[in-house]
């Protein structure tokens, strides 16, 4: 299911898209009306924790959405709605990891790590689909792009086996993962050169894991101005998704909305000769195979 955040008429809302047409079901609507369910979420946050019964719960909503008198009332077009980070505020920083294939290490000057390479992103840094952020150049001229698989928690956790690690997977979304690189050099570590503000542009869906059986296998094609600058496939990470959610998990309990970024292939910015960085006016998308494509603009 490929659900995602908006707000409408000044409210914030969600929702499964409508197949085949661009639109999304608005299901707090249909609660509101039909009363289908005792209770439902209001954010889509708060629905995570309940896994696929808060799918099921969905589904039983559009669904009689869809056979109720008048179902277009339940639908929202695309061009009627803000779109919002599918989660707008992760319960703790966001997790990235660093490194984790091997083509972009060696761009970047380096070889594979040994070691797990893992830094965090504020919360703060969340931006939508389509929004217009920053480029920083008061603080920064070397703001690069950095397009990622993100993998949502939908369970709570601490050292998970790894062979239970997709258990607590509720689903996937796209991260840009944009990176100061000369605040990140001059800093010594990670965690300032990449929480500028609007930082972590994510979505535009979250799709549920029921969707994508296989995230190892997954293309991950990033453009600036519709250049392709990153050509990859999930299944050259280092470290899987189920290496990733066993390992952080060792060390700190991992929570419903809680989101890792997996890592970048290689064709960076800072890997061309001379360096491609963004500026103003540039828009960057990211997309990602049966996700969809994020598109950031940049100002």
């Amino acid at each position: 299911m490929k659900l995602l955040s908006f707000r409408f008429e000044e409210e914030e809302r969600f929702g499964p898209k409508v197949k085949k047409e661009e639109a999304v079901w608005d299901v707090l609507a249909v609660q509101q009306e039909l009363q289908v369910l005792p209770s439902f979420p209001s954010k889509l946050i708060e629905g995570i924790p309940q896994g696929m019964e808060f799918v099921e719960q969905i589904r039983k909503l559009t669904e009689a959405a869809a056979k109720s008198d008048n179902p277009e009332q339940f639908k929202r077009s695309f061009s009627d709605i803000e779109w919002l980070a599918p989660i707008s505020r992760t319960p703790k920083n966001i997790i990235c990891i660093g490194k984790n294939y091997a083509d972009h290490a060696k761009e970047m000057g380096a070889e594979a790590p040994v070691d797990l390479v893992v830094f965090t992103k504020t919360p703060q840094t969340i931006a939508a689909d389509e929004q217009t952020v920053s480029v920083h150049s008061d603080v920064t001229d070397s703001y690069d792009y950095e397009g990622e698989l993100a993998v949502v928690i939908g369970k709570k956790g601490k050292s998970i086996p790894k062979q239970m690690a997709y258990d607590y997977v509720f689903g996937y979304t796209i991260a840009n993962d944009l990176t100061a690189r000369d605040l990140q050099s001059k800093h010594q570590q990670y965690f300032l050169g990449k929480s500028l503000e609007g930082s972590c542009p994510m979505g535009p869906y979250l799709v549920t894991k029921d969707e994508i059986p296989e995230a190892q296998d997954l293309s991950i094609v990033t453009k600036v101005n519709d250049e392709v600058r990153q050509n990859g496939n999930t299944g050259n990470m280092i470290r899987r998704v189920d290496d990733l959610v066993a390992e952080v998990s060792k060390y700190i309990t991992l929570e419903p909305g809680d989101v890792i970024l997996t890592g970048t292939p290689a064709g960076v910015g800072k890997g061309f000769n001379p360096p491609k960085f963004l500026k103003a006016g540039d828009t960057v998308k990211v997309s990602i195979e049966s996700i969809g494509t994020l598109v950031t603009h940049l100002s």
